[in-house]
């Protein structure tokens, strides 16, 4: 098996372990100016309804680390995604996308009928990606984001899964 075979593999989704919650937590303060700790993400994997999906780079010995991670949390059969970050170095590889459909998929068979999301408008990388699973706009936050690239706003988006 050559060497290569690794960096051509789309990545492995599965659900996140408590060993994995400090690399998260890197993956988490090197994507945003508002670090959650292992110690936030162990609290919030505890409560009802809460799954940690993490991306890790497939390998033929097992996984490896985290490449980025989804949070969701459901109730009733509505869902919202807490928050997804995938490492700045990792971008540009479809590991969102990745993430985002596993989620989505997970929670269809859950059978939640909708998802919400908050996102940054001044994002217009996650703006695609989220359009491009069929999000769409419902409603506005105004300076939710206080270190936002634009005027901090945040649009309230949902994706009907029924």
């Amino acid at each position: 098996m050559s060497f290569w075979w690794f960096w051509t593999q789309p990545p492995v989704v599965e659900e996140a372990l408590d060993e994995d919650l400090p690399k998260l937590a890197d993956i988490h303060a090197a994507c945003f100016t508002h670090k959650w700790s292992a110690g936030d993400l162990a609290r919030m994997k505890a409560q009802d309804g809460v799954v940690i999906l993490v991306a890790r780079r497939a390998s033929p010995y097992g996984t490896r680390a985290p490449l980025g991670f989804l949070i969701l949390r459901k109730a009733a059969d509505e869902a919202e995604v807490i928050t997804i970050a995938v490492h700045p170095r990792q971008r540009g590889r479809g590991i969102g996308k990745k993430l985002m459909d596993a989620g989505l998929f997970r929670l269809y068979g859950d059978r939640c009928e909708q998802v919400f999301l908050e996102v940054d408008a001044a994002n217009e990388a996650a703006l695609l990606l989220y359009r491009g699973l069929g999000f769409k706009e419902v409603g506005q936050r105004k300076g939710y984001y206080s270190d936002s690239g634009g005027d901090g706003t945040a649009l309230v988006m949902r994706l009907d899964l029924r």
